[in-house]
């Protein structure tokens, strides 16, 4: 998708109304697909209210749903369409995230992917994406591949925590220098974030100004070390790997 067709997305998920919803069932918080009903077509979307959210030690409950709208602000930030498009708004069961379903094949996960080279450079978009987002939960299973070859990167509520959490499968890089046109991209984010350009003031106003500050200090991070990131000497991997 094309930026135009992101914000046409975005505005049918805004105004769609909801024609069904039937549970996920194995989600660990509630989880619905939804049917929605716009402009005379209709499409399904995720749906996570709030008030199904687990409740967490490490994560402020009834923040995950906004964590995921964060995610794909993030990506608009960056320029690249990693998160498939994520509104934050009233449904049946409340307030909540509403984000497009991938259509994909479930055996192709990340461990599949991983073998073919001419997917490497989303993987080492989403790898990056994912050290700033500071994912907490980049499983296997979380990297869709579409009909048409694109990868999408879903399940971000676990993202944005001020301490390092960051936990994936996505490590095949790790230590190596960032490609140049991935790292052109990433100082064009940086500056847009110092221009408080509107994609960075709508990643703001999803976030803490801590949680913020702290994605922008890892984007400067990867910036200034010029390579992807290592593991840490915490748990790094994220369970089940799929």
């Amino acid at each position: 998708m094309d930026a135009a067709d992101l914000e046409a997305v975005e505005a049918e998920l805004l105004d769609a109304a909801f024609a069904g919803c039937r549970p996920v069932w194995y989600s660990s918080n509630y989880v619905f697909l939804a049917q929605l009903r716009s402009r005379g077509r209709e499409l399904l979307a995720i749906y996570k209210p709030r008030d199904g959210e687990t409740p967490l030690w490490d994560f402020p409950h009834g923040t995950l749903y906004r964590r995921e709208a964060a995610a794909y602000r993030l990506a608009k930030l960056l320029r690249w369409p990693v998160v498939p498009p994520t509104v934050i708004r009233e449904g049946p069961s409340g307030i909540g995230s509403v984000q497009l379903f991938i259509e994909h094949d479930p055996e192709r996960h990340f461990f599949v992917q991983r073998d073919d080279p001419a997917l490497w450079p989303q993987l080492q978009r989403l790898c990056l994406f994912d050290a700033i987002a500071n994912n907490a939960d980049r499983k296997g299973g979380h990297c869709l591949l579409d009909a048409s070859g694109h990868i999408w990167g879903i399940d971000n509520g676990l993202c944005f925590h001020e301490q390092e959490k960051l936990r994936s499968v996505i490590w095949d890089w790790a230590g190596e220098p960032i490609p140049p046109d991935l790292l052109a991209d990433l100082e064009a984010a940086a500056a847009r974030l110092d221009e408080r350009s509107g994609d960075a003031e709508a990643l703001r106003g999803l976030l803490t100004e801590a949680e913020f500050r702290a994605a922008a200090r890892r984007l400067g991070r990867l910036i200034a070390r010029r390579t992807f990131p290592v593991p840490g000497a915490a748990r790094h991997y994220p369970w089940p790997l799929v």
